[in-house]
């Protein structure tokens, strides 16, 4: 394990064969899980040896309950601090190690995961160049005093605003910033009782804001992913999939992922 600040641990998968430039995909874990539980979790470091790209598996410096902080004022700030800038220091590493591609860093995460990818592709977006959460919330919506803060209100779906109030959120986190935002889609199935459904629909409200896209899909997609599954695309730069009768256990799709980043 590679220690860097903060006190957060990483491991990486690096395949014998690396792109010339590689893209780095960001895999943080759900709570109560670690880096080696998402690395057996998916097939996504197995196709790493097909398509050449690095993996990071950061793992939670949170004892307690192995979750990020998605909550502290640092980690929704810009070089702020916080897990947010720990996972950032990893993929600055890595990129100088292996002469990576940093227009092709990406994260991926489900639960805790998932709401980690929301605050990195807010924080950073100067960093990552897409995301894709899978039973998240919007970034900011757990945002409390401290970094192991659990937000009922925003589990249970009661954190709701405009698509412009979330817009002020995300702009607050790095004032001034004038580059391109990173794409998104996000992921969430209408039996989880762990974050609820709502969440999803104050994701699509954030990102379709952020990102300057129509609040109302420009097409949807039936049976879409799977059976069940409806998929509503707000543009290239961002789609949402409803999950019909699925839990906060929905399993990730990798062949879903790679093609949203372009990776395979």
């Amino acid at each position: 394990m590679i220690q860097v600040q903060f006190f957060l641990g990483f491991y990486l998968y690096v395949p014998s064969k690396l792109q010339a430039k590689p893209p780095i995909l960001v895999n943080p874990h759900w709570c109560h899980g670690t880096a080696q539980d998402c690395f057996k979790g998916t097939q996504l470091a197995t196709l790493a040896d097909t398509h050449g790209y690095i993996m990071i598996f950061p793992d939670s410096p949170n004892t307690a309950d192995k979750c990020w902080d998605v909550s502290s004022n640092q980690t929704l700030t810009h070089n702020g601090g916080g897990d947010s800038l720990g996972i950032v220091s990893m993929v600055k590493w890595t990129l100088k190690k292996y002469n990576g591609d940093p227009n092709r860093v990406f994260s991926m995460g489900t639960s805790s995961g998932a709401m980690m990818t929301n605050v990195l592709l807010g924080s950073y977006p100067d960093v990552f160049a897409a995301g894709s959460a899978w039973a998240g919330v919007a970034f900011g919506c757990f945002a409390g005093n401290g970094f192991d803060v659990w937000s009922d209100p925003c589990a249970t779906g009661k954190i709701i605003k405009t698509g412009s109030e979330w817009k002020s959120i995300v702009d607050s986190a790095y004032p001034g910033f004038k580059g391109s935002r990173p794409k998104m889609q996000v992921f969430h199935g209408t039996a989880d009782t762990t974050l609820y459904p709502q969440n999803l629909q104050e994701e699509i409200k954030e990102w379709t804001a952020v990102l300057g896209l129509p609040s109302t899909p420009v097409c949807t997609l039936t049976d879409h992913y799977e059976k069940g599954w409806t998929t509503y695309v707000y543009g290239d730069r961002f789609q949402a999939t409803s999950a019909q009768g699925v839990t906060h256990n929905i399993q990730t799709k990798e062949t879903v992922v790679l093609n949203w980043f372009g990776l395979n």
